[in-house]
């Protein structure tokens, strides 16, 4: 090979390294725009989805603006949850100039916001940085704040319970944004709060809005009314407190209702809160256990064995049962009654329940049997969710069994070995007092209210069992619930209380009752949870609250206008259970007759039988007259009657 053979080949060769340069380098770039395109391909096709919500996420912000939250009213229009306008500030540092002096100028002005404070939050920040959350200003400092540059105000609706603590368990609390976290206000939350207004707009690079894309309407909040009687509901409160504080307990809870509607009227339980002050308060005193936590109820439950026995007509209100001298002994357990001291031997079924026989109320179950307890039970919806518009509710505890040991029978029958809720137990007792129905018990307020009734015992049942409630509170346990003028029908227990680590420590004394001869019928519930001390019997501890409460709402309802208008038959029933300086009425036909206790209709009405004048003085009902009762009455007789407003204890 020559020379010029050999630069030929070298040429060649050269030419050669360059086209494979320039078909790699071409393959890598083809290969490159191929993945490219793929992706591309991928992205746009396959994952557009994503993609076009990873874009708007970038470019696109939305904002949502609701409206005013609904204000929530008791049944008479008086505000229990309403807003207040309050002022949240922010600050963006970047755009402060001096920003020592315009932070002490801010802390001068809100002193919530001192400047140490202020300096805290904001270091080493340049962006948007909140201050302070929904404070109140006065129309001066929100001026005098608009004037420092870099520094903002934006108006805030701040939920606020005018009532501080009144039915806090009941409405709950909000959480910093305004939704609902508790009670009523949680259940209700999208009702309450309505549907927001939407702003979408796109941001530029530095994230300012610079069009408004679209605007969707908002629905305006509704306002929220219960039953609940705000004045009624503070008396209970008060009364519950002022026991529970009383005897040392641990808790305590009550429930008013209207055994016609289902209304609650009122509920409580003490220990509270105030729903204004949340970070003040105990997560366990936020929850209204008289819903959520379900105890054994004790003896209050014997009207409902009771009532299976009268349904079933295994016995009449005149069967007797011997009662074994107070000790009766079931299995490998002896049975006592609740005042060992108390050695019953024959009893009929009526004074099972005055006396609340632990034993008459065992051998009354041990001749029903548990299928046919059961069956009356489930009516009364033991074991079932009442279906109150308040979240949280236990459905309480009941044996599905279907024959459990005479043990466990036995302490059923008497409300142990079981665990109700205080809800559970007004709406049975409702049924007790309205003839028969059980009511679904509701919170909420309605024009025009259909309440949802179901017949679970007959008419006759009821009414049996209420005249053996009214002997109790007359003569036997519950004698510290009477009311003057009124029947009372009522029933106390002495539960046990569980302890921790099994068995039974202290007790939760409870009473429940309804007055009878009043136009507008409602029950209360009462309990007590962990007395100190020996007094701790229903009729000495929760009786006196019932008697407290029962007696606000009567007078409340007017009741006594009615009194003078009572036939002799229903005044002569009423006439035993008033005191011994007003037991009579009616005296000779030449007698002066006893107004006392009467209000001024019913004393009018009174006069006007007898052909008395009279005179009053003062407003309330009469607590003195002059002439006395059973003088003699003379043509031309006047009468001087005195009045005094009511007392409650």
């Amino acid at each position: 090979m020559d020379r010029k053979d050999y630069f030929d080949l070298g040429k060649s060769n050269s030419i050669l390294a360059e086209k494979n340069k320039v078909a790699f380098v071409f393959l890598f770039f083809a290969a490159a725009f191929l993945i490219i395109l793929g992706k591309a391909f991928y992205l746009q096709i396959f994952n557009r989805t994503e993609l076009i919500k990873y874009s708007k996420g970038q470019i696109f912000r939305e904002r949502k603006i609701y409206p005013n939250r609904g204000n929530i009213y008791d049944r008479e229009g008086s505000p229990l949850a309403i807003n207040i306008q309050t002022w949240s500030i922010f600050v963006i540092p970047k755009q402060i100039q001096g920003a020592r002096n315009a932070y002490k100028k801010l802390a001068r002005i809100v002193p919530a916001l001192n400047y140490a404070k202020i300096r805290g939050i904001i270091k080493n920040r340049k962006r948007y940085t909140w201050l302070a959350r929904k404070i109140s200003l006065t129309e001066k400092q929100v001026a005098e704040v608009k004037k420092i540059k870099g520094i903002y105000l934006e108006p805030v609706p701040k939920r606020f319970y005018p009532n501080n603590e009144l039915l806090a368990q009941t409405l709950g609390f909000v959480g910093l944004d305004n939704t609902g976290l508790a009670g009523l206000e949680y259940h209700f939350d999208e009702y309450l709060k309505g549907k927001a207004r939407v702003f979408k707009y796109i941001k530029d690079a530095k994230g300012r809005p610079i069009k408004y894309e679209t605007e969707i309407l908002k629905e305006d909040a509704k306002d929220l009314y219960l039953t609940i009687d705000k004045n009624l509901q503070a008396v209970a409160e008060k009364a519950l407190k002022d026991a529970v504080i009383k005897f040392n307990a641990h808790k305590g809870g009550i429930g008013v209702m209207d055994v016609t509607t289902g209304e609650i009227l009122a509920m409580a339980n003490y220990p509270t809160f105030n729903p204004n002050i949340i970070n003040n308060s105990r997560p366990v005193d936020r929850k209204l256990a008289f819903i959520s936590d379900p105890f054994e109820p004790g003896s209050i439950f014997k009207s409902f064995t009771v009532a299976s026995a009268l349904e079933h007509k295994i016995a009449r209100p005149d069967t007797n049962y011997y009662c074994e001298k107070g000790s009766f002994e079931v299995g490998n357990h002896v049975i006592n009654e609740a005042e060992k001291d108390k050695g019953y031997e024959w009893l009929s079924m009526s004074e099972i329940i005055k006396y609340s026989s632990n034993i008459g109320t065992t051998k009354i179950a041990f001749d029903l049997t548990f299928p046919r307890l059961k069956e009356t039970l489930k009516n009364f919806n033991i074991g079932e969710k009442t279906g109150i518009e308040i979240p949280g509710e236990s459905r309480g505890i009941f044996t599905n069994k279907e024959n459990p040991t005479p043990l466990k029978l036995s302490n059923i029958s008497f409300g142990q070995g079981i665990a109700t809720t205080g809800i559970q137990i007004l709406s049975a007792y409702a049924s007790l007092a309205n003839g028969g129905f059980y009511v679904t018990p509701t919170i909420i307020k309605k024009e025009k209210r259909d309440p949802k009734r179901q017949r679970i015992i007959s008419k006759k049942t009821a009414d049996e069992i209420t005249k053996m409630l009214i002997g109790e509170v007359a003569e036997g346990t519950g004698s510290k619930a009477k009311i003057p003028f009124f029947q009372m029908a009522g029933k106390t227990s002495t539960a046990q209380r569980p302890a921790k680590g099994g068995g039974y420590e202290g007790y939760v004394p409870g009473f429940v009752g309804y007055p009878v001869n009043v136009d507008k019928r409602f029950v209360i519930y009462v309990y007590v949870d962990g007395p100190i001390g020996k007094n701790y019997f229903g009729n000495s501890v929760a009786a006196p609250v019932f008697k407290k409460v029962a007696k606000f709402l009567i007078y409340k309802n007017k009741e006594f206008n009615n009194l003078a208008n009572l036939g002799e038959e229903r005044e002569g029933a009423i006439s035993k259970l008033i005191k011994k300086d007003s037991n009579d009425r009616h005296m000779g036909e030449n007698e002066i007759p006893n107004f006392l206790g009467l209000d001024k209709i019913s004393s009018i009405a009174l006069a006007h039988k007898k052909a008395l004048k009279i005179v009053h003085l003062g407003i309330g009902v009469v607590t003195s007259q002059t002439p006395s009762p059973k003088s003699v009455m003379g043509e031309e007789t006047t009468v001087e009657l005195i009045y005094s407003p009511p007392k409650y204890e």
